[in-house]
């Protein structure tokens, strides 16, 4: 089984989470998707924000990178304003998901409604729209995502990808610990989790 570690704010998350179930099946390989919080591992690194934003240089090629990525793939691309999105919300609303089986369906709206369409996913309004377009009952999936003990659920799944050394996104970590980093090493950890 590869874990997807991913973070809604994340820039090629997007790419990864649009690509990564027909990659797996094609190889015959199982993914687990684990959202997490990339904030508090940057503050470890003395960091208040994306390193997209602290180096100016490294965030314009990473916007058009990122342009180019989804134009060869085909996927709606419009830069998010604000960046970072505060997805603390979605995380938590998507730990949900994942237990109760939509979690899928649901980050890919998340990215979507944020990279392709420009909405801000720290806006629970959002949230509750992709909820009721998915046909949940988004008052009552929210409440449930805002219990504390899912806050703390997520809070221990960031603690754990921390500790398995993920410093960003989309990151997939093999059965044997071995970690693959970014949107274009999706094949290359799914060839791994194979052996």
């Amino acid at each position: 089984m590869l874990d997807f570690w991913l973070e809604y704010a994340s820039t090629y998350s997007y790419p990864a989470a649009e690509r990564i179930s027909a990659l797996a099946r094609a190889a015959g390989a199982t993914v687990r998707w684990r959202p997490f919080l990339l904030g508090p591992i940057f503050q470890t690194q003395g960091w208040t924000t994306s390193p997209f934003n602290i180096y100016p240089q490294k965030g314009q090629y990473m916007w058009r990178d990122l342009a180019r990525t989804c134009e060869s793939l085909g996927l709606p691309f419009r830069r998010p304003d604000p960046f970072p999105q505060n997805s603390v919300l979605a995380a938590r609303v998507a730990l949900i998901g994942f237990t109760d089986g939509w979690g899928e369906a649901f980050s890919r709206a998340v990215y979507r409604a944020e990279f392709a369409e420009g909405r801000n996913i720290g806006d629970t309004a959002v949230i509750a729209d992709l909820l009721g377009a998915l046909h949940l009952d988004a008052a009552s999936v929210i409440e449930r995502a805002q219990a504390p003990e899912n806050k703390m659920r997520l809070r221990g799944e960031t603690e754990q990808a921390r500790d398995l050394g993920i410093f960003g996104a989309p990151s997939f970590v093999a059965p044997d610990g071995e970690l693959f980093w970014g949107n274009d090493r999706l094949e290359a950890a799914l060839d791994w989790a194979k052996r």
